[in-house]
């Protein structure tokens, strides 16, 4: 599932292309994908400005000169085209039989004409991706997100503070996004790696210190992700189908028997399940 590095990054790839513009015409290409789509849907849209384009945690957030707000998530394998022309494009870049959501963009005269406004195609071929519309002031999924792992309010004492009554390992906490918001399990395996905390310690056991040094490296393997374009290991693409790099720079995640990067520690990288999902950590500097 595309976490908070690759959706930043598909949020800077459609920025240019959605935000002042007008959603000239809205098509539905089936009635639902994870849910179905909300009432009136193309009525709600059609005509609107989208007037700022942002990401709260896995959430692209589309704020509309209606009031209302597009949330918008990829789920597991949705991704976003920019096309220009009409639909169907002729592109290779993906397989419009999955292209569920197709919205036609007001043009910019500057830069060109009429004929080829954007078309910004949602494609998801499983499925589990989803858009609502909030009314305005409803926060809807977003209400009980923690705080943003980039931003100022997330910091070591914060983090601290979060943790002391936490009894789970430290790996469950950091993917509950009450928490924290955006980490999902890549990133939290290579922050963990970072700051020398095994994802079996319990939550409640770390130090100030080690919360510092942990929110530090959060915030430090995200930077790096978003610089890289994310992370591809199977369905991730940005909107010009790049795909990420950040794979290449994994210290951890998905490195099952090779050695730890640390040269002096002499340990390898191990696998284990942790509430379903593969944690991946060197026991001999991870404690």
């Amino acid at each position: 599932m595309p976490e908070l590095p690759e959706v930043e990054t598909v949020r800077r790839g459609l920025a240019p292309v959605m935000e002042g513009r007008r959603f000239e015409h809205v098509q539905l290409n089936r009635a639902d994908i994870r849910f179905p789509f909300p009432d009136d849907f193309i009525g709600r849209l059609q005509g609107a400005v989208l007037e700022r384009l942002s990401r709260r945690a896995k959430f692209l957030v589309a704020e509309l000169s209606s009031g209302e707000t597009l949330l918008m998530h990829l789920g597991m394998s949705g991704r976003f085209v920019i096309e220009t022309g009409s639909w169907p494009p002729d592109s290779g870049t993906h397989n419009p039989k999955h292209d569920h959501v197709v919205f036609t963009m007001s043009g910019d005269d500057k830069t060109m004409s009429g004929k080829d406004r954007p078309l910004i195609i949602y494609n998801d071929p499983r499925r589990f991706g989803f858009m609502e519309l909030l009314k305005a002031g409803d926060k809807g999924r977003m209400a009980e997100l923690g705080p943003e792992p980039l931003s100022n309010s997330f910091s070591g004492p914060v983090l601290h503070a979060a943790l002391r009554a936490k009894k789970a390992p430290i790996k469950s906490a950091l993917l509950d996004q009450r928490i924290v918001a955006g980490l999902g399990n890549i990133y939290v395996c290579e922050a963990l790696y970072g700051a020398h905390i095994s994802p079996l310690r319990l939550s409640n056991t770390l130090s100030e210190d080690e919360c510092e040094f942990l929110s530090a490296d959060i915030k430090s393997t995200l930077a790096l992700a978003i610089e890289a374009g994310g992370s591809t290991l199977k369905d991730f693409a940005a909107v010009d189908g790049a795909l990420g790099y950040f794979q290449h720079r994994f210290k951890v995640y998905d490195q099952k028997g090779k050695a730890c990067p640390d040269k002096h520690c002499g340990g390898t990288i191990s696998r284990i399940k942790q509430s379903g999902r593969s944690s991946f950590y060197c026991d001999m500097c991870q404690k």
